[in-house]
């Protein structure tokens, strides 16, 4: 499986850096994951679901660490690309 595009929507909020998505092998694309600044640095919150309780459930996520590592590296350095050339939004292997 390979991350085949990533497209990074800048926003200006406290903790919030963008919203992402991304496909994989030019035929799957999930929406709505978003780049959190949290106490440790840059990281990927996945979509989710509000529940009935008030808690979140991810919809989406990857079931290993490797995937998300792979996942988080993608985003970051095309946030990063994004940010370097002027905050507008950019997609990896788009068009």
């Amino acid at each position: 499986m390979e991350v085949t595009e990533v497209r990074v929507f800048p926003v200006d909020e406290e903790k919030l850096r963008a919203y992402v998505t991304i496909t994989f092998d030019h035929c799957f694309v999930i929406r709505d994951l978003k780049l959190i600044h949290g106490a440790t640095g840059l990281f990927v919150s996945m979509p989710s679901k509000k529940r009935k309780d008030g808690t979140y459930k991810d919809i989406a996520h990857p079931i290993n660490n490797e995937t998300r590592r792979m996942i988080e590296e993608k985003i970051i350095a095309e946030y990063q690309k994004v940010l370097a050339g002027g905050g507008s939004q950019r997609a990896l292997g788009g068009q």
